[in-house]
This record gives structure tokens, sequence and C-alpha cells, in this order.
């Protein structure tokens, strides 16, 4: 299978285990192969580009990311693409949310994420874990510093669907909202997504949709699973997600992206 010259992963929930982190012995082997055959290694993932680049430190700097579910491209260290919300849209938005009990808000930008310091600290210490550039601020109508592109949401255990149907139909056209793993919450711009992110970097390698390998587990990962020319949903995907991938691999906890790379570069 040497046509494949993009591998696209999906964190949370796919190339990460339920410790958060994955075989860095057996990556590095492969990470080797994918050089050696030139094959471009793309982490997509709906977190900050901040945090993401912590799990690869030796490499951070050559490989690309398709960061906050596409709103941030960053190859080789260079911005490739940034996403950006008017003002005015953020706070439409804002003020939707406001009418939402017991949903606790990130806003996320370019050069940070932003949350309320009202917001309880069990909320600010769960997504720091994800947004390793987090500020507290008094008031996220007052953001207005950043190019924004992001809302994360947390949302009562077990009321996800509920809600995010509940947000589809609040939010008309505005943004898009979409199941990011963990039961939580991401609305996006309308068309920047993890695909559109993939899109643009085909375009500057050169590279075909059937070349193109994607993995995912999440709401967040449809656009660019149906995108890829082989696409993997994880064992422990949502169903969904299963119904649009090519192909139902092992679980996160089963290593079973790294051994789905093991098979394709050995073909």
């Amino acid at each position: 299978m040497s046509q494949i010259k993009m591998i696209a992963v999906d964190m949370d929930g796919t190339f990460l285990n339920s410790q958060n982190d994955y075989d860095r012995e057996l990556f590095q082997q492969l990470y080797k192969k994918m050089q050696e055959k030139d094959v471009k290694f793309v982490v997509a993932s709906g977190n900050q580009y901040y945090q993401l680049k912590s799990f690869f430190p030796k490499i951070a700097a050559e490989i690309t990311f398709v960061a906050e579910n596409g709103a941030y491209i960053v190859n080789n260290e260079e911005e490739i693409f940034c996403g950006e919300l008017l003002l005015e849209e953020v706070h439409e938005i804002l003020d939707i949310l406001g009418q939402y009990e017991n949903v606790h808000t990130i806003l996320c930008g370019r050069e940070s994420a932003y949350v309320n310091k009202k917001e309880p600290q069990s909320f600010v210490d769960h997504g720091s874990i994800y947004y390793h550039r987090l500020k507290l601020v008094d008031d996220l109508y007052g953001v207005d510093q950043d190019k924004l592109f992001k809302f994360a949401l947390t949302v009562p255990k077990g009321k996800a669907q509920e809600i995010l149907d509940s947000l589809i139909s609040a939010m008309d056209d505005r943004i898009t909202p979409v199941s990011s793993g963990h039961e939580d919450i991401d609305l996006i711009i309308p068309g920047i997504h993890k695909a559109n992110g993939l899109l643009k970097l085909q375009k500057l390698w050169g590279i075909k949709d059937e070349e193109v390998a994607a993995f995912g587990d999440s709401g967040n990962d449809l656009e660019m699973l149906k995108h890829a020319g082989f696409s993997y949903a994880m064992g422990n995907a949502h169903p969904k997600v299963k119904e649009t991938a090519k192909e139902i691999i092992a679980t996160n906890n089963e290593n079973g992206v790294l051994k789905q790379i093991e098979k394709l570069l050995g073909e």
C-alpha cells in the first residue's frame, strides 16, 4: 500500500490510550519508517496546538498539527492557516450559551484559550489538561485581542447528546456544534473542520484524497474520515463514526492506530 502519503491521527480516544499516552518506542520506529517512505504524519485534533506539541517533544518542530478541529494549522512550526470569528459572532454565541445551565465554556484563540474566573476550579483544572495556554479573565465578552475561532464546552454527564441537539437548533448557521469525545462539545466555524485542514495540506504537498489515511473516534472526526481514501474508526469509537469509516480497528487501549500504521507501512 505504498500509495499512502499522509497519515492523520486524532488524539484523545484514538492515538492516545486512557492514560493519555502512547507506545513511544513503537511510534519512534514507525515515524522513522514514515520519513524513509516520505509519508507525512499529521496530528488532527480538537485540542490546542500548545498542548498537542507537548506529546511529541523531539519531533514537534518537524511534524504538522491540524489543531482546534482545523481552525489552527501549523507545519514545521510555521502557521499555515488560522480561522477567525468576528467579535460580534463571538458575543452572539456567548449570549446563546448564557441560556444553558451547567454548561461551562472555554473560548479558544490563536494565542491562548480563555476561561471566566468565576468558573469552578475543577473545570479550570480539567481545561488546563487540554489547553496548556489558558488565561483566567473577568469576562469572556472582554476578550478582544486575539484571533478567536472555537468554543470548548463541558456539559453535565449523560446530557451531551441532548445539549448537542439543542445547540444545533439554537445556533442556526452561526457555528457548528460537534461532539469532541469525553462527552464534551466543540463549537467550530462552519466548514472549518479537520477535513478542510487536511485538504489545505494536500494542496501544499500535492497529495490526493486516496493517498490519505485517517483515524478517529468522535463526531469531530466524521468529515475527515469521509474525506480520506483510507479511514479507520477505533473499536471504542462512537457508532456513527464506525458507520462512516471504511474499517473498524482495535481500540485506543490496544494500540489500534500504531498497529494499523505498521500494516500500512509494511505493505
